[in-house]
C-alpha cells in the first residue's frame, strides 16, 4: 500500500483548486497550497482525516507555524518542514512573522 504524505506550502493567491496529487506505486503526495497559517491548520486535518501520515511543510513555516499544524493533526502524522530564516516568497520574512 502507498504512502500517504502531503507537502502543504505558503503562497498569497492560492485558493481551494492549488491542489493536486503527484502519485507514484509507493507514495501519493498531496501538494496543498495555502494563504495562510489558519488554512494550513485546516488543509492539515482534512488531509489527516483522508489516511496521511506523513506531512512536510514549505520553508515559509516557522518554528510557531511548525508546531501549530502539528498541534493540529495530533501524535500520530509526523510533520516534518524545510527550513529558511527568511523565506524569499515571503517578502524575506518567516511564516511567524506574517501569521503568528
Amino acid at each position: 500500500m502507498a504512502l500517504q504524505a502531503a507537502f502543504i506550502f505558503l503562497v498569497g493567491d492560492a485558493d481551494e483548486n492549488t491542489r493536486t496529487v503527484v502519485s507514484t506505486p509507493s507514495i501519493n503526495l498531496n501538494v496543498v497550497g495555502c494563504k495562510n497559517y489558519a488554512e494550513a491548520e485546516a488543509a492539515a486535518k482534512e488531509l489527516a482525516a483522508q489516511g496521511v501520515t506523513a506531512i512536510e511543510l514549505c520553508a515559509g513555516f516557522g518554528n510557531e507555524g511548525i508546531a501549530r499544524i502539528q498541534r493540529a493533526v495530533g501524535p500520530d502524522v509526523a510533520v516534518g518542514a524545510v527550513k529558511f530564516d527568511f523565506h524569499p516568497g515571503l517578502g524575506f520574512k518567516s511564516g511567524d512573522a506574517l501569521f503568528g
